[in-house]
């Protein structure tokens, strides 16, 4: 089979919610990759596209191939620096949506349930992670309880990471039998096949401005 190069990417186009001379915060769709991958199918991405616009944007943060929403890029190495201290020191506060399987109630009835469960990455089932009481690092998850979904069998939640980690979320929701809608590494196949796409997005991202210290708050509806 023939290998078809992705257009280039000073051709691909990309969503800019906001652009000042120091931050960029740009709106992911599902299935683009965040940064370059392995192998030349795996080089057209948001930063690749956002850097043939703007060449001293940088990386400083991450969404998943499948999870669509709100990611920011430093505009040169002193606002990248500001901006993972940001991140490092937690002033950074994100929120996503999700829909789950299943119909979830927060227990004791409160508002917010927490999921405070360690996490490790699977090495022989790479890129999957787990819950590891032994070996993980601490991980919390804040949750509460948007709306049932009884047409996709589902409910949506609203989700605040606590901590930072890779698939932090997806395997949080695993663990509490309620994984995302449409995740192929962690849900059921019925579950990957009720929907198109990944039902995770990052809808709102608050962070100080990382040459004022000014607090920006920004949001996404998710499209789904």
């Amino acid at each position: 089979m023939l290998y078809a190069p992705p257009p280039p990417v000073g051709d691909s186009p990309f969503d800019l919610i906001f652009a000042d001379e120091h931050l960029l915060v740009l709106n992911k769709p599902s299935g683009l990759l965040s940064v370059p991958g392995r192998g030349p199918d795996k080089q057209d991405c948001l930063s690749a596209r956002v850097q043939s616009r703007f060449p001293e944007a940088l990386i400083v943060h991450r969404l998943d191939l499948q999870t669509s929403g709100l990611l920011a890029m430093a505009r040169g190495i002193e606002a990248q620096r500001a901006l993972n201290r940001s991140f490092e020191m937690r002033q950074v506060h994100k929120r996503y949506q999700a829909v789950v399987d299943g119909v979830v109630a927060v227990p004791g009835g409160a508002e917010w349930g927490v999921i405070d469960l360690p996490l490790e990455l699977d090495w022989p089932n790479r890129p999957k992670h787990i819950v590891d009481h032994v070996n993980g690092r601490p991980s919390v998850t804040r949750w509460r309880v948007l709306a049932a979904d009884p047409q996709r069998a589902g409910t949506r939640l609203e989700l605040e990471p606590v901590t930072g980690r890779s698939h932090q979320l997806r395997v949080h929701l695993q663990a509490i039998g309620h994984p995302i809608l449409g995740d192929d590494l962690y849900a059921s196949p019925d579950a990957v096949a009720r929907v198109s796409r990944l039902l995770l997005h990052a809808c709102e991202l608050i962070l100080p401005h990382p040459l004022t210290g000014q607090s920006m708050s920004f949001s996404s509806p998710p499209p789904f």
